[in-house]
């Protein structure tokens, strides 16, 4: 019994140590994206607190839809599964700034978890957040600093590639050590499921370059394909109803 309540109590310290991290990397990421905000997006438009909650909501809700449609990939083992809920967030974070970026890919986790729940002890979830953050944010940024067709290739391919960059490190020191933690696996266990489907993954590094890698590559390549796709035909018409705001908020005055 003792040994019970041991076990017990070094889990949910597990947990609540996970949590905090969880918590943390939002805080942060939070204030770095608004920092960069009243840096970059200074001269923008002005976004009533309805407008700009209401589109961020909107947007959330779109990506956490998509987020439910994961597609399996070929190279990799079957806990990697892609799927395009950036792409509502990028158009979002273009929109607004790189505060709202960060906030609709918490809120887009969030309403995921409960449609869905969770199958990966909320370290999938946790990464989905992180990685995507480190993908909109930067492309955000780049974009804002001075907003065009030029600009948004360039952030959208920054993007990517810090996207890449941090989600490979990431995985290999934090998450999937993480992950074999709370489910009480051996690290070699996660390894051989990477082996099963490509035989030149034959430890932890060689999971990240086949597997991890490729993957968000590929996540990155196809979002920012798409964003650019469609931002440059959904922009006129967010920018024409902010306009007719505009034009209102005029007259009221006047009168």
């Amino acid at each position: 019994m003792f040994e019970t309540l041991k076990k017990t109590f070094e889990s949910a310290k597990e947990n609540i140590g996970f949590i905090a991290v969880c918590i943390d990397v939002f805080a942060g990421l939070l204030l770095v994206a608004w920092l960069f905000e009243r840096l970059l997006v200074k001269n923008g438009k002005k976004f009533s607190d309805t407008h700009y909650i209401t589109y961020t909501a909107l947007f959330s809700c779109m990506a956490a839809v998509l987020m439910l449609l994961e597609i399996p990939l070929f190279f990799a083992p079957s806990f990697y599964k892609m799927d395009l809920s950036e792409l509502p967030i990028m158009i979002c974070t273009f929109y607004l700034g790189p505060v709202s970026g960060v906030v609709a890919e918490l809120i887009k986790v969030l309403l995921k978890l409960v449609l869905k729940g969770t199958t990966t002890a909320f370290v999938g979830d946790f990464a989905n957040f992180a990685v995507g953050c480190a993908f909109v944010l930067p492309a955000s940024v780049v974009y804002h600093a001075k907003p065009g067709k030029k600009t948004a290739l360039i952030g959208l391919g920054v993007g990517t590639l810090i996207m890449t960059v941090f989600g490979s490190a990431f995985n290999a020191l934090y998450l999937i050590p993480k992950f074999a933690q709370l489910f009480h696996m051996e690290l070699d266990s996660i390894i051989a499921m990477g082996t099963e489907v490509n035989g030149h993954i034959t430890s932890l590094s060689t999971l990240v370059l086949y597997a991890v890698v490729p993957f968000n590559l590929l996540k990155g390549v196809v979002v920012s394909l798409l964003t650019f796709l469609l931002y440059k035909h959904i922009s006129p018409i967010l920018h024409l109803n902010d306009s007719r705001r505009g034009a209102k908020r005029l007259q009221k005055g006047d009168k």
